[in-house]
């Protein structure tokens, strides 16, 4: 089993960037694919990034592509959210998910077993 807890949301301008941290426990961390998910105010809930257990692989819903970067570090068993270049339709509940895949990385949040808590991101025009 996996605990998350997703630390680094706030409020900054259009344009500026965040640093957002998903922690996790236990020894098997490594042994999960990480996702990045968000839900914006009347919106469902929606894919923005994913990276495989051995960062061999990431994949990004196309809005994000170019501004966001994800990565990990499993010896410190955290993955990381780098957003740059934030617009206002960037804001949002941010939650990080573990799952296991076979194959590809996935986009759907039936595939991740565990969640984060969520943290919360306002951008500003």
């Amino acid at each position: 089993q996996v605990q998350l807890v997703e630390s680094g949301g706030g409020l900054v301008q259009a344009g500026g960037s965040l640093r957002l941290s998903c922690a996790g426990s236990g020894r098997t961390f490594s042994t999960y694919d990480m996702g990045w998910f968000r839900r914006a105010p009347g919106k469902e809930r929606e894919f923005v990034a994913a990276i495989r257990r051995s960062s061999d692989s990431t994949v990004y819903v196309d809005s994000v592509k170019g501004r966001f970067t994800v990565s990990r570090d499993n010896a410190k068993a955290t993955v990381y959210l780098q957003m740059n270049s934030l617009n206002p339709e960037d804001t949002g509940v941010y939650y990080c998910a573990a799952g296991r895949t076979a194959w590809s990385l996935s986009s759907y949040p039936r595939d991740y077993n565990y969640w984060g808590q969520g943290t919360q991101v306002t951008v500003s025009s």
